[in-house]
Formats: structure tokens, sequence, C-alpha cells
């Protein structure tokens, strides 16, 4: 699936429970029609000089921008957002249109 992708890199600060986050996170996307797909992670591998203190990383996929643009404004995305900005420490986002280089098996 190509589209539109949504990627937020963070680490969180010293005192979050990660888990109510993520229940929060996948409330929102259950809510949000325009979210096409969900996906995220938590760092195991990474090299701490190569992932610079970041520990997740989450991927949401849009038929378009424009569906993009409509959930940044949806009223549930902008309720979680406050609670997740008091929750990370360090961020780095990513709003881009997708090439698909090689399509799933």
């Amino acid at each position: 699936m190509a589209g539109f992708k949504h990627l937020v890199i963070v680490k969180f600060k010293e005192d979050v429970v990660v888990e109510e986050i993520l229940k929060g996170m996948e409330k929102l996307v259950s809510e949000v029609d325009a979210v096409k797909s969900f996906e995220w992670g938590q760092d195991i591998e990474g090299q701490e000089m190569l992932r610079q203190g970041f520990t997740h990383a989450f991927l949401m996929t849009f038929d378009n921008k424009e569906d993009y643009t409509a959930f940044v404004s949806h009223p549930s995305h902008l309720e979680f957002s406050a609670t997740f900005s008091t929750a990370i420490e360090k961020i780095v986002l990513l709003d881009f249109p997708s090439v698909l280089a090689k399509a799933p098996a």
C-alpha cells in the first residue's frame, strides 16, 4: 500500500507508562476512519549511538494527503496529541507521500 505516511519516532520521558500511551494511540486510530493502517514497534537491536535515545516508532498510512490533513484536525487527534506531547522527551516526525518500491508478498 502506498498512499501518504505519517512516521513518528520518539523517546519517552523516564516516568511515562508507555502501555497507556499505546492504548490511547490504538483507540485514536480506531476512531478515525481516515487511518488505513497503523503499525508501531520498539527498538530492540539498534546501537545507542545510532538510535540516539529514540525507542519507539509509529507509522500510519492514509490513502492521500487530504485524509492525513483530516486526521490532524480531527477532535480525537487533537485531544490525544495534548497527552502524547507531555509524554515525549524527543521526537522526529515525517509526513510524506509513499513510493512503493516492492509490494508485499
